[in-house]
């Protein structure tokens, strides 16, 4: 079997025969030069499972499920709330933030946002691709870009990790089996209310990850690496 995986959206089941999308079919036949009878795996929150390419008809490219390679698997939930920052640092982001391990993509408004608008069909291929390359099952979610104010009402009983500086606290204790929020700010940093607002969350988290002032896309990776590294140690 090929080493190429695609996310299906769809139920997937041992025998089912379906066909992909057309980018999907492009990629795997223009691009992959799939061949009838080869293999591929296809995979969803269900799990991962092995597929052969029945027929390839007018560029689209139609499949049998012939075994199932793994099961679906537990993982911790890890959300990242996030002000908007310029493009090519957003999809770095993105990108990397889906490798390690983030579970949903909180995109927020804060008063110092720059970036005021999200290209949200652009940061969800991102988000496939990534999982498709990392060996993920699930796929992150990416919710509506929402007002800070909103944010903070709705998680007040969350357990939020908030990058700050003005910190001494180093540790982190994530045996807590409820989500995990990151909360990263604007490139201009949250506002002197928004910061009042944050530190009145009930259970708000401040972790000092470094001495240097980082950059919005930095700091998230850097945080998503630590919270990882806790929880399989």
């Amino acid at each position: 079997m090929s080493n190429i995986r695609l996310f299906f959206k769809e139920s997937l089941s041992l025998n089912l025969n379906s066909i992909l999308d057309k980018s999907q079919s492009h990629y795997l036949s223009k691009v992959m030069r799939i061949k009838t009878n080869e293999s591929f795996s296809l995979f969803n929150q269900s799990g991962e499972w092995e597929a052969k390419v029945l027929d390839i008809n007018k560029g689209i490219v139609e499949f049998s499920v012939t075994k199932k390679l793994r099961s679906a698997e537990n993982e911790k939930e890890i959300w990242l709330a996030f002000a908007p920052i310029k493009l090519n640092y957003l999809n770095l982001m993105i990108q990397k933030a889906t490798e390690i391990g983030i579970t949903r993509f909180i995109p927020i408004l804060t008063e110092r946002t720059v970036v005021r608008k999200l290209n949200e069909k652009r940061i969800n291929k991102i988000i496939v691709e990534a999982s498709e390359q990392s060996n993920r099952l699930k796929v992150p979610s990416l919710d509506k870009l929402t007002k800070f104010d909103t944010f903070l009402k709705s998680n007040q009983n969350t357990n939020i990790i908030f990058g700050d500086l003005n910190t001494d606290n180093k540790k982190l204790d994530l045996k807590n089996k409820d989500p995990l929020c990151i909360l990263i700010g604007p490139e201009g940093d949250f506002s002197v209310r928004e910061r009042e607002n944050i530190s009145k969350l009930k259970k708000i988290i401040p972790l000092k990850i470094n001495d240097n002032i980082l950059r919005s896309e930095t700091a998230a990776i850097s945080m998503i690496s630590i919270i990882s590294f806790n929880l399989l140690s």
